[in-house]
Formats: C-alpha cells, structure tokens, sequence
C-alpha cells in the first residue's frame, strides 16, 4: 500500500540535504514544445485532463532553462527564486514559479533549503499560442528530477526519471508533461494503450515511421500575447453545454487514430487534426464569455492551405493551439512543395513575415 501511494504523490519527506556539504551549482535542460493533435482542454482536480490527448513533440521551438542554486544564507522555510526571461527580471514568472515551488515541497523538500537563481529564453515568442508553457514548465521540471538525483541519486533509471519528470511538469502545466518524450506522446487514461495514466503522459512507442519525421512549419500570424489565458480556458469549460460531448468525440478520436498512427495513414490523420483544431476554437467561442483567438489572417492561411491542398492532393493539413498561430503539418516527403508555397504564398500574411521551420523531435536535452 505503501508503495502505492508514494508512485501515486511523490511524495518523499525523505528528501532533506545536509546544506553545510552543498556547494553551488547549476542545471541546464533545453525542452521543447509540442503540438496536441488530439487536444486536451477542459480539466479537473490537480491538472488532470477531462480527456486523454496526443501530441508531436517538436525540435526547434523549445525553451532554455537553467537552474541555478545555492545553499540559503539564512534559515527560513521561504521558497526563495529570482527569475530572468529573455535577460531581463520578470516578476510575474518568479510569483508563478514561486508558487509552483510552494506546492512541490511535499515531492522535494530541499526546495525550501536553497535559494535559486533562472534563466530562461524561448525559441520562439512567449504566449502566442505555441504552447511556451509546456517547453518552460517540463525543462524546469527536468532540471528539478536532475537535482533530486544529483543530491541523492534516486533516478537512475532513465523510465523513472522521465515519469517522475512528467508528472511534476504536469502539476505546472498539463500539456508539459508531453514535452518529456520524443515523437508523440499520450497523457491521459485511455483503454487502448497499456500504462496510461491522467498522471504522466507516456511516449508512444512504434509509430509509423512516416510519423517519426513529420514536419510541423510554424507561421506566426502574431507574436502577441494572447487575450485569454489557456488556464482561464480551461475554466470555462466548466460551464460550457457542449463540454461532454467533447470529451465523448476526443475519446472516440483517440481510438480511431491509434490505428491511423500504426498504419500511415496521412490523409486519415491530417483530417482528424484539422477538425481538432477548429473545434478547439469552436469550444472557445461557445465558452461564457466567448472569446475569439484567432486573427483574419489565420483564416485567410486556412483558406489558402485547403484550395493548396485541392489542387496539388498533397497531404498538407494544419494544426492551431490556444493561438492564432498555424501549424502545417506533412510528411518529409512533400517538404520542398510545401515549403516554396510557404514562402511564396503564405508568409507574406505572417508578421514581418515569420516562420519557424520545425519538426517532430527528439525531446529534451540536458546542456549542463
């Protein structure tokens, strides 16, 4: 029983250092972001999912950060953290982490036996919608897991370090604990694959090979900060009429795309990510209060992606997340039709002309 509850929590009051034999240091992980092709949105309890989701995991959009620590020159049970993004001292990321510190002591009670120090810096722009907070929140977590070992050696094994990893990332923000693995991963209870959990995403092994090296373009509509919070978000699932027969439809998604990812299907899986995409945006729009995230050049890209797609009969389909951002994701195969269309046709409506060629990668890579 006990063994249960401690794989369950974490929970480990076990974890207490001797400051006096702790010097200096620092941890460095760079994690990526990914995109949902199934999406999770609507969630209850602690960052559990109202429905299982799927993801790529991508290579070159990802954030940078590094753990910087130091035993504290005075005791106190404070959690004490100083944050720099982009170079500069952000106030809001260091209540947000400070907090997120505050409810993890029970899992790493050292936390409250060093003073600390974060650097990080996205790739790409912060709240656009290209999900910065799950490239932020599982390198933080990582670097976390890496300190836990370093300190007292308990996670070696690589499967355990990676579990652990993306159920803290997950306790920061749901959709990071997909950012631990490469290629695609799950997170969510689901009957069709064995060891998932609403706890811990999980990677999702033997995919079709066609899927290990998708491509995923990302074309900034907009670099600014988004109006509604994905937490607000998903918050207003809660009230929305539609939210059960959501949840009913993404289950019955997932189902039907475990197939399509064995198989190769890219048409069959292309359809299922567009649809997914818009009825993100549709949740959004039937929420109370409605809210709009998308941008006249997102549809204006949509429209132009699916006449493209048309007329060549190349499997380019698009993605969004909580943003007006579009994702165009195709298989290797097709990669310079779809990138001479994008600069020719497509960036011209992205801000100063923005694009991020990215990819399914290889997830995240400690630096230090």
């Amino acid at each position: 029983m006990l063994k249960f509850i401690t794989m369950l929590t974490y929970n480990n009051s076990q974890l207490i250092i001797e400051s006096a034999k702790v010097k200096e240091g620092k941890i460095t992980w760079r994690s990526p972001s990914n995109i949902a092709i199934i999406k999770y949105w609507g969630k209850h309890g602690i960052q559990l999912p109202k429905n299982p989701s799927i993801s790529f995991t991508l290579e070159n959009a990802y954030s940078e950060t590094t753990l910087s620590y130091r035993p504290k020159e005075n005791a106190s049970n404070e959690i004490e953290v100083n944050f720099i993004f982009d170079g500069s001292s952000n106030e809001t990321f260091k209540k947000k982490t400070t907090a997120f510190f505050q409810s993890i002591t029970d899992i790493f009670p050292f936390l409250r036996q060093l003073q600390f120090d974060i650097q990080s810096s996205n790739s790409f722009p912060h709240s656009a919608g290209i999900a910065s907070s799950a490239s932020g929140m599982s390198a933080l977590a990582l670097c976390l897991c890496s300190l836990e070992h370093q300190f007292f050696g308990t996670l070696e094994d690589d499967v355990a370090f990676r579990q652990k990893a993306s159920f803290v990332s997950r306790l920061g923000s749901g959709s990071a604990c997909r950012s631990i693995y490469p290629n695609l991963a799950l997170w969510g209870q689901a009957n069709e694959w064995e060891g998932s959990s609403d706890l811990f995403a999980i990677p999702i092994e033997d995919p079709h090979a066609v899927f290990t090296t998708y491509h995923d373009d990302i074309l900034i509509v907009s670099k600014g900060e988004k109006s509604v919070s994905s937490r607000a978000g998903h918050g207003l699932m809660d009230g929305n009429i539609y939210a059960e027969n959501r949840y009913a439809q993404a289950r019955s998604r997932l189902h039907n795309l475990q197939q399509i990812l064995r198989n190769g299907d890219v048409e069959a899986f292309g359809k299922i990510a567009e649809s997914e995409a818009l009825v993100l945006h549709a949740l959004m729009m039937s929420s109370n209060p409605p809210y709009i995230l998308i941008k006249p050049n997102t549809l204006l890209l949509i429209e132009k992606i699916q006449r493209f797609r048309e007329e060549t009969k190349l499997p380019l389909y698009f993605s969004l997340d909580a943003g007006p951002n579009l994702h165009l994701l195709y298989p290797h195969e097709i990669k310079n039709q779809v990138q001479e269309f994008i600069t020719s046709s497509l960036a011209p409506f992205c801000e100063n002309g923005m694009w991020i060629k990215d990819n399914v990668g290889r997830g995240p890579l400690q630096l230090e």
